[in-house]
């Protein structure tokens, strides 16, 4: 079952007797937990009715024992189990699945792994209860996030204010969720949110950004990727010539595609490179001005900047000389 229809089945009351969620993305199941704990039980009546436990402090013998208690006052009881991945002996439950106590909702939050569904345990989760699995989401799949989600809470957010979002938080989607909420609340419905937001609200410069410095260095704008250098070497924990050295690795690998793609139409392209169609003509710019002889050169910087900052065939260069002298080469080549 997907995160909608769970959500779904709990505003309708269309309960099913065991829900097991599970997965690297530990935002969907922490939502999913929230609406089981302020939806599912009146207020008046958790006091008897809801249990909540922890993996580490627990057992599964303790908990069926729990499960299997009458409600007090209500139609059902909530037992929810957080950090369940802590649990000993989780395999126990297996035969409780068999035959769950039909007025207890049993959830069980596994975050940050999933079963082994080789095993025994594993393949009969599915036959014996709902199984929610959230995926860790991947670094392209950041900004149509974003955009999703604004979109289904009636706002709309500008390409390049995602792509600086995406590019700064990254795929820490709790994270994520709490600032666009910010924005929502100060920004105006109607209004689009916008890079100048970003930087007001969330505090990431608008111009002075990993993304800016990949479209400036694609443009070969000498001057303003070296402004842009310069802000970053004044504040190196937020700006690691380490994480910078990856995204332009990325950024790169992505242009090196670019060139060896035969079917050149935006649909095409942003479909191949895994980027948001507002972005592909900024690859048609850097392709222009970077040959594949000239990126498979800086690939070769890349690598060994990389190395050297992990101080590896590098004694003496500080960050900020390493960052101003790869970036020298990038645009010199």
């Amino acid at each position: 079952m997907n995160y909608k229809d769970i959500l779904t089945n709990i505003k309708d009351k269309k309960i099913r007797p065991v829900y097991f969620l599970m997965g690297e993305e530990p935002y969907y199941i922490d939502k999913i937990c929230h609406e089981f704990i302020n939806k599912l039980i009146k207020e008046e009546e958790r006091d008897f009715n809801q249990v909540i436990f922890y993996g580490k402090e627990t057992n599964v013998e303790d908990i069926i024992l729990e499960c299997k208690q009458f409600p007090f006052g209500s139609d059902m009881r909530l037992v929810l189990i957080k950090e369940a991945q802590a649990l000993r002996n989780i395999e126990l439950f297996d035969s409780y699945f068999d035959n769950p106590h039909l007025t207890t909702i049993l959830v069980i939050a596994y975050k940050k792994k999933s079963i082994d569904k080789r095993k025994k345990f594993g393949k009969n989760l599915a036959k014996k209860c709902v199984v929610f699995e959230s995926l860790k989401i991947y670094e392209n799949q950041i900004q149509s996030w974003i955009v999703n989600y604004v979109n289904e809470k009636e706002f709309e957010i500008e390409n390049s204010a995602a792509a600086i979002l995406s590019e700064h938080i990254g795929s820490n989607l709790s994270k994520l969720a709490n600032e666009l909420d910010k924005l929502m609340l100060i920004v105006q419905k109607g209004k689009k949110i916008s890079s100048s937001d970003i930087e007001l609200h969330v505090g990431i410069s608008k111009d002075f950004n990993i993304f800016e410095l990949q479209n400036e260095i694609g443009k070969r704008n000498v001057y303003k990727t070296n402004q842009i250098i310069q802000f970053f070497s004044k504040n190196t924990k937020t700006h690691h010539i380490v994480n910078i050295i990856g995204s332009l690795f990325s950024y790169f690998q992505k242009l090196l595609t670019y060139h060896f793609t035969e079917n050149k139409s935006r649909s095409n392209i942003s479909s191949t490179l895994q980027i948001n169609p507002y972005f592909v003509n900024q690859y048609e710019t850097a392709a222009k001005n970077y040959n594949k002889r000239q990126i498979f050169q800086i690939i070769n910087f890349l690598s060994e900047y990389d190395l050297k900052s992990k101080g590896i065939m590098n004694k003496s260069f500080n960050q900020k000389d390493l960052l101003q002298e790869l970036i020298f080469k990038i645009l010199h080549t």
